[in-house]
């Protein structure tokens, strides 16, 4: 979460009544993130959190986004269910962007998760997946092959020094022109199931949030990209403890396919290379009046070592 558009309470009660959640109280804005611009609003009918969809999230993308989370929802799933207003609709706009208000839910993200937590976050992950099984809308991955290729070339133009030697180590996976994911069972995912975007209260999951990468692919992609997230250090070296549990969490509720298995450490460089790109891209083209702070791309490329490794060793 973060803020890039400026939204003042003159500018914001307006959206909001037409919620139906009476008197805005305090309109405080949410500084982590890099994607959207977010604030949490306190009103006479509780605390929401308001968002406003800045580029990198497709307007057209969120019926799929936000239909995903309410079917989520409606499984039982604990995760922010979009509001809707007197005419039914979800989104709005505000200060010329779309946006929309979702339940504000308890709890906070795991800086340092437990074993526990780890097995807790797959388990999660693949009730999402079952949960999305039948869900009737489909979207393409929007940091798919062709994504990853334009982002690579764009970080060209700007990469120095070290950023251009990361992008030419990546070079042969971005220009890679098979697809580890054909094939294999498909569905809706997260596509950013990192532990920030999984809150949680005691000891148990109490909120996934975040939704906007979300997509139809490969349900081990998704697997491979919350390996990735959950399964590494800040420096990005393995944690085999942590992989092991969330790997095992997950398997628990959907066991992997043969296939699945042995095409995952293929997806998890897949998932090393959108992430570095996106991160690189960030900072490259960071704008510094965001109140935002880029993310260092570096931990992430030291992922494709470990799982090229992994493919090679298959």
């Amino acid at each position: 979460m973060a803020v890039f558009t400026p939204v003042t309470e003159a500018e914001a009660e307006p959206f909001i009544r037409r919620f139906g959640l009476g008197e805005l109280r305090a309109l405080t804005p949410i500084a982590e993130g890099v994607e959207n611009t977010n604030y949490r609003i306190d009103t006479g009918g509780g605390t929401f959190v308001l968002t406003l969809f800045e580029g990198r999230t497709d307007a057209a993308s969120l019926p799929f986004c936000l239909g995903l989370t309410e079917q989520a929802t409606e499984a039982g799933l604990p995760c922010a269910r979009p509001l809707r207003d007197a005419d039914g609709e979800a989104v709005g706009r505000l200060n010329d962007r779309p946006a929309a208000i979702l339940e504000w839910l308890p709890g906070a993200w795991r800086r340092a998760p437990s074993t526990a937590d780890q097995a807790a976050a797959g388990a999660l992950l693949a009730r999402l997946h079952l949960a999305g099984r039948d869900f009737p809308l489909t979207r393409a991955n929007p940091v798919g092959p062709e994504a990853r290729l334009a982002l690579f070339d764009r970080c060209q133009t700007r990469a120095e020094g070290a950023d251009l030697a990361l992008l030419r180590q990546m070079a042969p996976r971005v220009e890679a022109a098979s697809d580890p994911s054909a094939g294999l069972p498909r569905g809706a995912i997260h596509a950013d199931y990192f532990p920030d975007n999984l809150l949680f209260d005691g000891g148990a999951p109490s909120g996934l949030i975040d939704f906007y990468f979300a997509c139809t692919d490969a349900w081990a992609y998704d697997l491979a990209i919350a390996l990735s997230a959950w399964g590494f250090d800040a420096d990005g070296a393995p944690l085999p403890a942590a992989l092991e549990a969330f790997q095992s969490g997950y398997e628990s509720v959907r066991p992997l396919e043969p296939a699945e298995r042995a095409a995952l450490a293929d997806l998890g460089a897949v998932a090393a290379v959108r992430f570095t790109l996106t991160r690189l891209h960030d900072r490259l083209f960071h704008d510094p009046k965001n109140l935002v702070t880029p993310k260092d791309p570096a931990p992430f490329l030291r992922r494709l070592d470990y799982w090229s490794a992994a493919a090679l060793a298959a």
